[in-house]
C-alpha cells in the first residue's frame, strides 16, 4: 500500500513541478515583463529549487564520449555486450585513427568492474571508469531496475548475482584469454564468492582482483550501516521495507525494496547537510553561479536516482553477509543453475592476485572490513597481496573524485599492470587463443576442469547506497587539501610474479 500511495503523490506532484520550472524560466528570462521585476531572480531561483525538489529523477547516462590517452581524443562507444533479466554486461569500447595510440590500447589490460547493486545505478562509477579508460578495456555491470523486470523473469536471489558475475568473468576471458576483476563497495563478497568457486572447480581464474570499500567482514569497526543489519530481525526487513510494485510498471507484483525508502534512508542519515546544500544551491542561482550551481545538479541527478533492489536478493544479502557472516565464516553454501550446492572456498583461489582498498574516513564499510580478504584468501602468495589506505578519503573518495583519481588509482593501475605483464607477449592473439590448438612442442597449459555451471553467492547488504552519508554534495564549500599517500613502486613484484607465472604464458 505504501508504494501505492508514494506513486500516487508522485503523480500528483508532477503537473506542478513541471509549472514550477516553466515559471523558474519564465522569471529568469530578462526579456519578458515578469523578469524586469526586482524580485525576479529570487522568484526564478525558489521556483527552480521547488521544480529540483518534486520531479522524478530517471536513470542517468554514462555520457563518456571521448577520453584523452597521452594527448590524443579517443572516441568511446558505449555498447551492451550481455543482456540478463536483472543486469546488463556493458562495454566501453575505444576507437581511434592515431596508429601509435591505437597500438597502445590494443595491449592494455581488460577489466570487468562489478559496480554495486546497493540502491544507486552503475552511473555512480562514472568516474571510476572514465579514469579506467585512460589505460585498460573496461566492462561494467549495469544493474536494471527491479520493478522494470517483469515477474515472467523469474526471481533474483544472492545465487543469481554470482553465477551474473562468473558468466561476465568468463565472457571476457573469452575475448582477452583474460581478465581483471575490481569491485566497488557491496560487489566485494559476490565477486570474492564467484572467483572461490572457479578456483574450487578448476576453472581458469582472473589474473587479478581489486577489492574496494567492501564489507568482507562486517564485524570489524561495525558502521552505522553495519548495526542496523546486525541489529534488526529478518522479519523485521521483510515487515518494514518489502513492498510490492504498482501495476503501472512492468514490474507489477514483483516484491521489492523500493528506491524512494531508500532515498529516504539516505537523506536522513544526514538532513541538515542536505538541506544546507540546497539553500546554497538557492542562494548560487541568486547570484548567477553557473559552476556551482551546474555542479549540484549533477551531485543530485546522481544521488537522487534510485533503483528498486528485488526482495529475495536484498532480505539474503542481510542475512549471509551481516548476520551470519557466512564468507568469513567458511559455511556458506551457494547453488548453480543446476541447483547443486557448492561451498565457498576463497583459500582455493591460488593463481589471481589480490588487491583491498579502504578509505580512512570510510562510514559505510568500516576499516578492516575489506582487508580481512587477506586472512580468508590463504592460497595466495604474499607477494601477490596488497593492501591500500586512502589518506583522508571517505567511502565515496576511494573510487571517484580527486583522492581516486590522485592517489587510489595510481596504485590500482600499478597492481593490476603488475599482474597483467605475465600475458602481455601473448596480448596480440589473445583473442583468438580458445579457438586454436597448442602446439605439440610447446610446453601444454594445464586444462580447466570441465566447467560446472556457475555458481552461487554472498553479495554485500545494501542497506545504504555508496553516496548514503559520505558522498559529499559539491556546494558543500570547504575544500580540505588531499593528503599524499606514497605510492610503491611494484617493479619488484612484477618480476616476482612474472618468473612464478612464466611456464604456463608461452
Amino acid at each position: 500500500m505504501l508504494y501505492q500511495l508514494y506513486e500516487t503523490q508522485r503523480s500528483l506532484m508532477e503537473p506542478f513541478s513541471d509549472l514550477a520550472l516553466a515559471a523558474a524560466k519564465l522569471y529568469g528570462n530578462p526579456l519578458s515583463m515578469v523578469g524586469q521585476n526586482p524580485f525576479a531572480q529570487r522568484l526564478s531561483a525558489g521556483y527552480d529549487l521547488m521544480h529540483r525538489l518534486g520531479k522524478d529523477y530517471e536513470k542517468p547516462e554514462f555520457g563518456l564520449r571521448t577520453i584523452d590517452v597521452d594527448g590524443v581524443d579517443v572516441a568511446i562507444h558505449e555498447r551492451v555486450e550481455i543482456t540478463k533479466p536483472f543486469c546488463e554486461l556493458r562495454r566501453f569500447k575505444r576507437f581511434t585513427d592515431e596508429t601509435g595510440t591505437l597500438d597502445k590500447i590494443k595491449g592494455q589490460p581488460a577489466v570487468l568492474i562489478v559496480a554495486p547493486l546497493s540502491g544507486h545505478y552503475a552511473t555512480l562509477l562514472r568516474d571510476t571508469v572514465k579514469t579506467m579508460l585512460k589505460d585498460h578495456k573496461v566492462y561494467i555491470t549495469d544493474w536494471k531496475n527491479a520493478r522494470l523486470v517483469p515477474l515472467s523473469d523469474g526471481e533474483f536471489h544472492l545465487d543469481d548475482y554470482v553465477n551474473y558475475v562468473q558468466e561476465f568473468i568468463r565472457h571476457v576471458q573469452g575475448k582477452y584469454g583474460n581478465c581483471h576483476v575490481m569491485s566497488v563497495c557491496q560487489p566485494t563478497v559476490p565477486v570474492l564468492a564467484a572467483v572461490s568457486l572457479m578456483a574450487t572447480r578448476g576453472e581458469k581464474t582472473p589474473l587479478s582482483m581489486t577489492m574496494m570499500g567492501g564489507p568482507i567482514d562486517a564485524r570489524k569497526s561495525p558502521t552505522a550501516v553495519n548495526n542496523l543489519a546486525m541489529n534488526k530481525s529478518h522479519s523485521w526487513f521483510e515487515n518494514n521495507v518489502i513492498y510490492r510494485v504498482p501495476t503501472s510498471f512492468p514490474g507489477a507484483g514483483r516484491r521489492v525494496y523500493p528506491g524512494f525508502l531508500q532515498h529516504t534512508g539516505f537523506v536522513a542519515m544526514n538532513p541538515d547537510h542536505h538541506a544546507k546544500s540546497h539553500y546554497d544551491y538557492f542562494k548560487d542561482l541568486i547570484k548567477g553561479d553557473d559552476a556551482s550551481t551546474e555542479a549540484h545538479r549533477k551531485f543530485y541527478d546522481e544521488y537522487n536516482a534510485v533503483l528498486d533492489m528485488d526482495a529475495d536478493y536484498y532480505l539474503e544479502t542481510i542475512h549471509v553477509v551481516f548476520q551470519d557472516f557466512s564468507l568469513v565464516n567458511g559455511t556458506w553454501d551457494v547453488k548453480n543453475p543446476q541447483g547443486k550446492a557448492e561451498r565457498v572456498k576463497p583459500a582455493d583461489i591460488k593463481t589471481t592476485a589480490l588487491m583491498s582498498v579502504e578509505g580512512e574516513l570510510d562510514d559505510i564499510s568500516g576499516s578492516g572490513q575489506t582487508q580481512a580478504v587477506h586472512d580468508i584468501c590463504t592460497g595466495v602468495p604474499k607477494s601477490q597481496q596488497k593492501h591500500f589506505e586512502a589518506k583522508g578519503a571517505g567511502h565515496y573518495g576511494i573510487f571517484s573524485g580527486r583522492r581516486w583519481r590522485e592517489h587510489v588509482y595510481p596504485q590500482v593501475k600499478a597492481f593490476i599492470l603488475a599482474n597483467h605483464a605475465v600475458v602481455a607477449k601473448a596480448a596480440p592473439a589473445a583473442a583468438s587463443a580458445a579457438a586454436v590448438p597448442p602446439v605439440a612442442k610447446k610446453p601444454a597449459v594445464k586444462k580447466a576442469k570441465p566447467l560446472a555451471a556457475a555458481s552461487a553467492a554472498v553479495a554485500v547488504a545494501p542497506t545504504v547506497a555508496p553516496m548514503a552519508t559520505t558522498a559529499k554534495p559539491p556546494a558543500a564549500k570547504k575544500v580540505v587539501k588531499p593528503v599524499a599517500a606514497p605510492v610503491k613502486r611494484a617493479g619488484a613484484a612484477t618480476k616476482k610474479v612474472a618468473d612464478q607465472r612464466k611456464p604456463t604464458a608461452k
